[in-house]
């Protein structure tokens, strides 16, 4: 069930990230919802993971997931560039998560 909270928690932190990026272009109501609420959710999840998981688990995982996940949408929403050296860091990012999860 931690599991389940802590990657449905770093899917609303993406989504509260493009909020911001889109908040910060254009104010508007809706704008302000995905950010503000994406966070809000993304945090309550995180919070209720820590009832089964370990903090030095979930806390590394959630933000690992929640920094890939920010920088895939900005390349594919946002179009920044796609090039070997983020597409590395992302594997590495990536390994160290699963490495974590192996741990438990």
């Amino acid at each position: 069930m931690g599991w389940l909270f802590i990657l449905t928690a770093a899917i609303f932190e993406v989504i509260g990230a493009i909020g911001l990026k889109l908040y910060s272009q254009q104010k508007n109501l809706f704008r302000l919802t995905l950010y503000w609420g994406g966070f809000f959710i993304s945090f309550s999840l995180f919070y209720f993971s820590l009832k089964y998981l370990d903090l030095s688990i979930v806390y590394p995982v959630w933000v690992g997931l929640g920094t890939s996940g920010a920088v895939l949408a900005n390349m594919f929403i946002f179009k920044e560039p796609k090039n070997f050296s983020r597409i590395f860091g992302l594997t590495i990012i990536v390994v160290g998560i699963v490495g974590l999860h192996l741990t438990m």
